[in-house]
């Protein structure tokens, strides 16, 4: 990174980070610059910031400049900004620059040298790093609300909402989270961790705290993450149904963005986004399943805006790792608030669950985790043949069919609504075609296959959500997490899993309540014998503290160290399955050919395809107001999706990011590959940028800092630091381990040391 050594020099970075940002620093309505602090501050401040002006005597006679004064749409000053060379911490100079900013009037400073942003909202907390200088908006609307902020208790907690045109009732534990929430929020907390079950309406709950925020003056921008699309609909509908008067929308991958107050993203979209944005545009940043979100290259869409962040999880606090605790400010294994799975159950607001016995159990031993993990089609070709899928779906068909009507009473027709976890692409179309066979009368309706390369997948998902058919879904990655379907009866787990996260996540595809058929009860058909492994039982529910792995069988895992395994993600295939399975019939391609093909495909399809020669016209434009005109509309967007996700190539999001190794790429960003137009991050900079998302979740001293860069430089050389790098050149010459085990303790630079490893530095050359 390039290094400025005088203070002019930072200026010239800090221009242009000023014009990212939407301010113009020739406008003298907006920027000044060298603002002399003598000036008699009654002459630029108004009634409405005399709260910020420090009129003691002691300051009146202090001489000064501010190196930049930020000026709102009436001229009065917004913010200070100190401008440091590179070799200056821009932390230290604090003291420096408060004085000037009280004197002039400014409610806000940034201190920066280019490099490092420090925002500091000096009369509410200290000053921390950020990733972008606020813009004029940004900083006008944070002014506005202190202005019109009142207590959270002054806001009584609703005891019933509207939901699907029902009135529903507030549950005991819903109200506890609201206040958990309220009296950190208070105490000056920024970040929040929130554990609440599968199916116990976490959505639900953060729309109705959303309500409250903003009734409270604590927000008027939000943005709502999630790695679903699924959950981005689910989320759009709930909003718009509990709090229908604030404006929401589902910022998609091609569009413009909208200036609502609420804004749905998927993860992976913001990936490629975020940079759209200034650090200061959203309020509150809402993360759901947030555990998936504090790793390498998903860390930077989140850790960029710097806001109120709530995270929600389904998953066990045992089983998340310590970054993301230590992202919401949380002690290890302690989110915020935690309603128990057990609770749940008890109080009859989830379904419990029970296993089908007596099935033919296809494999309890002997697997090894990598024939899953790093090949399944291996895995399938190995454990399962016509046979074992034949036997696995004519049980489960005539159990289900028995034993309807006793898990639920109201349920018309058999068997009720029902799952297949399948283990690729190729198999859920074998289990899909024997389930059809079972039931010749359905004509192919009975079980369809739900994965990316089906076409109408969001078709059938309705379909099978609100139509009598299909009843059955057979789907690999798609309904395992994210989906919502409350009359689901039955769950076949015809694949093994060794990730307790995606097991509890799978699981809890069935315990959403269904009062309209009078749900009691689901089961699960465990063909391979996953509750066994993880002492599961209708009696003593594998959670976080009760069950557990087998006695006997530790749940190890052999090979590279790769975090979003344990995750229950499908991201192994990014980095360690050298194919893509493709098409219904899951036919295995190389990854190198099928980018050869896909890039050739898109460049011959320039010539005549309108939308390809729209997206190539977006991004060759450089005025703002003709880049619109060529910008893609949703319904565009859906067609050219579906134009390219044709049966002869199956070009697709999914497939495209494993084909690509890249799990936050969408297909305009792949679009604009193939046509050279998209810059591709070098490794330096993809490092740099998990780098700066990772510090912004610390709060490390400005000599931590300088080393944990030294580190950084050298992690970005070798893909990883180790202790032993401490004591060889270069680091050793700058006497690299004494320095580090004098900031940081012996124990705490270890510690360091493998959460870098762990959060920035990509995890592909480990495996490549």
């Amino acid at each position: 990174m390039k290094k400025y050594t005088t203070e002019a020099d930072a200026r010239i970075i800090i221009d242009d980070l000023l014009r990212q940002s939407g301010w113009n620093p020739a406008d003298k309505s907006q920027v000044l610059t060298e603002f002399s602090v003598q000036e008699d501050p009654a002459n630029i401040v108004s009634d409405e910031f005399a709260n910020y002006s420090d009129r003691a005597a002691s300051n009146r006679g202090k001489s000064g400049r501010a190196d930049y004064l930020l000026l709102d749409q009436k001229g009065r000053p917004l913010a200070v900004i100190e401008a440091k060379r590179s070799a200056f911490h821009p932390y230290s100079a604090k003291q420096q620059t408060l004085p000037y900013a009280k004197k002039i009037g400014a409610p806000f400073i940034f201190l920066t040298n280019g490099e490092l942003i420090y925002f500091w909202d000096y009369t509410e907390d200290d000053a921390r790093i950020v990733n972008s200088i606020y813009s004029r908006r940004d900083l006008e609307r944070l002014v506005h609300m202190r202005k019109n902020k009142i207590a959270l208790a002054s806001i009584k907690i609703p005891e019933y909402y509207i939901r699907q045109g029902e009135q529903r009732q507030v549950r005991p534990y819903q109200q506890e989270a609201m206040k958990a929430l309220d009296h950190a929020l208070e105490l000056g907390k920024r970040r929040f961790l929130i554990e609440l079950p599968t199916g116990t309406g976490k959505t639900d709950l953060i729309s109705l705290y959303l309500q409250r925020l903003i009734e409270a003056g604590r927000a008027e921008r939000v943005l709502f993450l999630v790695d679903r699309e699924q959950l981005a609909k689910q989320a759009v509908e709930t909003l718009q149904d509990i709090i229908q008067h604030h404006s929401s929308y589902w910022l998609q991958p091609g569009t413009n963005r909208q200036e609502k107050e609420i804004t749905v993203c998927l993860l992976q979209t913001m990936i490629s986004r975020y940079n759209e944005f200034t650090s200061g545009y959203f309020d509150v940043v809402i993360a759901d399943e947030c555990h998936r979100s504090i790793y390498g290259a998903w860390q930077t869409a989140l850790t960029h805006f710097d806001a109120v962040h709530i995270g929600l999880t389904a998953t066990p606090a045992i089983y998340i790792e310590r970054n993301t605790f230590r992202f919401y400010h949380c002690q290890d294994q302690q989110p915020d608030y935690v309603y128990r799975i057990q609770d749940a159950f008890k109080n009859k607001y989830l379904v419990p669950y029970k296993f089908a016995t007596g099935i033919t159990t296809i494999i309890a031993e002997g697997a090894e985790v990598e024939d899953e993990h790093y090949d399944p089609a291996e895995f399938e070709r190995k454990w399962t043949n016509e046979q074992s899928n034949r036997i696995m779906m004519e049980e489960f068909d005539k159990l289900a069919c028995q034993n309807y009507q006793e898990l639920a009473p109201g349920q018309k027709g058999a068997p009720g609504k029902a799952i297949v976890f399948a283990i690729t692409k190729h198999h859920a179309a074998r289990l899909t075609q024997y389930l059809n066979e079972l039931h010749p009368e359905h004509k192919g309706s009975y079980a369809v296959v739900i994965t990316s390369d089906v076409s109408n997948a969001d078709d059938l998902i309705r379909k099978l959500k609100y139509e009598t058919f299909p009843m059955v879904a057979v789907s690999v990655g798609m309904l395992d997490t994210g989906f919502n379907c409350r009359e689901v009866l039955h769950l076949v787990m015809c694949r093994r899993v060794r990730s307790p996260i995606l097991y509890q996540q799978m699981r809890g595809r069935g315990t959403r309540t269904a009062p309209h058929i009078n749900k009691q009860k689901f089961v699960i058909y465990d063909f391979f014998e996953n509750h066994k492994y993880f002492n599961d039982s209708d009696t003593d529910v594998f959670t976080d503290t009760s069950g557990g792995y087998a006695s006997g069988r530790p749940a190890t895992r052999k090979g590279p160290r790769q975090e979003l395994i344990d995750l229950g993600l499908e991201d192994e295939w990014l980095y360690h399955v050298s194919y893509v399975e493709v098409g219904p019939e899951g036919e295995s391609i190389d990854k190198r050919d099928y980018v050869t093909n896909w890039e050739e495909t898109i460049k011959k399809s320039l010539k005549d395809d309108p939308l390809i020669k729209k997206i190539r016209q977006f991004s060759l434009s450089k005025d703002e107001a003709e880049k619109e005109k060529f910008r893609l509309t949703p319904e565009e967007e859906e067609k050219l999706a579906q134009r390219l996700n044709s049966p002869k190539f199956f070009f697709n999001e999914d497939n495209l990011r494993r084909a690509y190794r890249q799990p936050g790429g969408n297909l305009i960003d792949f679009i604009k590959h193939a046509l050279g137009l998209a810059h591709v991050k070098s490794q330096d900079e993809i490092t740099n940028d998990n780098f700066q998302a990772w510090l912004v979740t610390k709060s490390f001293t400005p000599q931590q800092v300088n080393y944990l860069n030294l580190l950084k430089n050298r992690g970005a050389v070798k893909g990883k630091v180790i202790m032993d790098d401490l004591f060889t050149p270069p680091l050793s010459i700058l006497n690299a381990a004494m320095i580090g085990v004098e900031l940081f303790g012996d124990r705490g630079l270890k510690a360091l040391i493998e959460e870098m490893n762990e959060s920035v530095f990509k995890q592909e050359k480990e495996v490549a």
